[in-house]
């Protein structure tokens, strides 16, 4: 199957063609003809399996031609869950609809002064990308306009839950035109995501796709069993003074912890700097762009970090602490091994970490190494020590211009 197969809008194909992609993926081939005719789709697809585009060029081939409805307001509203994946998201919209010159595509997240998106949000334009709680707000400022509204994306579905979106998606859907096509697409379609699919959707028609980079199978996986957080410390320190270990990110389950690990490599000498919830957007995206530059070569992240961004060129990811949550596993490893190059994710975890490797191990059908390094194999005569801090030590104030 080409893209020619969809019988799309040629400036869509150009678009496609200096975008060099040749062949749809499987995301795309099963869902791009039944959203052009009209269905509500309910998709199963890891990142980096062509999701946005499996929505984005159908929603595109519709725009391509002029609303019978007046007004200035979006014609597509795509809801995700973090700033990051907006922004991606975004770039996508562009790239795809570059030879169209009359799709206007705006994008509202928080951690950005209102005054400039709302500026944008008075022009007309049809593509509107948003993180909940902003558009939320925009919505009580009676700034937004749904009356032309043709369909809706909700792009992520499974974190939006996970990050406590429900009701504010709910809200956002409820203002919507009850004729409106509605696709959702995330990792899972069970639990919360499906109840909530059978809320806001039409007969929906599933897709699942599994793919091989869903199992990332270019990506060595091993793990590391500690037996306290200085015993983490001395396999990271070691770790990161290997051969072929440069672009990294870190793992970490709090944003206490990512500042205090930043804090203790940056006094080591690494080019290391964070990224969390806390840090305004402009902090984010210049941490980002440093990472991409080369700037740093060690991001120490939260969770915020582990979707929607397409940093290529990462050579490792380390889980100084494992996620809670299979998927979330499968999203962090995903920050390697891009465009089918190989990566290594390497995960640090206590002995009763144990069930939470068995999960991931079952959500992925592929069992990870145990490795030891020699001088730090774990003791298992040692106790375990939780995982905290010393109280005594001062915290340095964040500014990321010195890293």
């Amino acid at each position: 199957m080409t893209f020619d197969s969809f019988n799309l809008h040629p400036q869509i194909l150009k678009a496609i063609s200096s975008a060099g992609y040749t062949e749809p993926t499987g995301i795309q081939s099963k869902a791009i003809s039944k959203i052009m005719q009209g269905f509500d789709i309910r998709a199963s697809a890891q990142t980096g399996t062509g999701k946005t585009g499996a929505f984005l060029i159908p929603a595109l081939n519709r725009l391509a031609a002029p609303s019978s409805k007046p007004g200035k307001g979006p014609r597509l509203l795509i809801l995700v869950p973090t700033r990051e994946l907006a922004m991606q998201v975004s770039v996508q919209a562009e790239k795809y609809s570059k030879f169209l010159s009359s799709i206007k595509t705006v994008c509202v997240v928080g951690g950005v002064p209102y005054t400039a998106q709302l500026r944008k949000l008075s022009k007309p334009h049809d593509i509107l990308i948003a993180t909940p709680g902003r558009l939320i707000d925009f919505m009580g400022r009676s700034k937004i306009d749904f009356s032309r509204l043709e369909m809706i994306v909700l792009d992520e579905a499974d974190r939006m839950l996970d990050m406590g979106f429900v009701d504010p998606v709910e809200q956002i859907v409820a203002s919507t035109p009850k004729d409106r096509q509605t696709l959702l697409f995330s990792a899972t379609l069970q639990g919360s995501v499906k109840s909530l699919s059978e809320r806001l959707m039409n007969k929906p028609m599933d897709i699942v796709v599994h793919s091989d980079q869903a199992k990332h199978e270019n990506i060595s996986q091993k793990i590391y069993f500690s037996d306290d957080i200085r015993h983490k410390n001395r396999l990271l320190e070691h770790i990161l003074k290997m051969d072929g270990v440069d672009r990294t990110i870190i793992f970490t389950a709090t944003k206490r912890h990512a500042d205090e690990l930043v804090d203790d490599l940056y006094d080591k000498g690494h080019r290391a700097a964070v990224l969390h919830g806390d840090m305004k957007q402009s902090q984010r995206t210049r941490t980002l762009t440093q990472l991409k530059r080369g700037d740093i070569n060690i991001l120490v992240a939260t969770d915020v970090a582990s979707r929607g961004i397409d940093v290529q060129a990462v050579t490792h990811v380390i889980n100084f602490d494992l996620p809670r949550c299979a998927e979330d596993y499968v999203h962090r490893i995903g920050r390697t091994g891009r465009a089918g190059s190989k990566g290594t994710a390497l995960s640090f975890a206590s002995r009763r970490d144990s069930f939470l490797v068995k999960k991931i191990e079952a959500f992925t059908g592929q069992q990870i190494d145990p490795s030891t390094i020699e001088g730090l194999e774990p003791s298992a005569k040692k106790r375990f020590v939780p995982n905290k801090f010393p109280t005594n030590k001062k915290r340095r104030p964040f500014n990321n211009s010195r890293r």
